[in-house]
């Protein structure tokens, strides 16, 4: 009986959720590479950039707009870089929880606002 009542206690600590280290590495890791001068923080500056990279990819002419046929379904106004990274910076504004003007891994992590 003992150890029937053992075995269930097991199955059932087994089944409960438990925090995956690997989640914390990969916050730690997308800190590490949008960080780009490894202060352990990330600034407007570094999220946009890391951020920016559909942007860039999308923009096959270079011209730092994407154009209707730059866009997925080939449908859209021109976005020009610029509004790209205002919008970046209203993200960023909103993911700094405490408004020092940095993300740190916890921010990065969170949900957006």
């Amino acid at each position: 009986m003992r150890a029937r009542v053992l075995a269930g206690c097991i199955v059932l600590v087994a089944a409960l959720p438990v925090p995956s280290p690997a989640q914390v590495m990969a916050t730690a890791d997308y800190l590490a590479r949008m960080d780009g001068d490894a202060d352990g923080r990330v600034s407007l500056g570094e999220y946009q950039a890391w951020m920016s990279y559909a942007f860039d990819g999308m923009d096959r002419d270079g011209d730092g707009v994407l154009a209707a046929h730059e866009q997925p379904g080939g449908k859209g106004p021109p976005l020009p870089r610029a509004v790209h990274l205002a919008r970046l910076a209203e993200r960023f504004g909103r993911q700094d929880a405490n408004g020092d003007g940095w993300l740190d891994a916890r921010e990065l992590a969170a949900p957006p606002r």
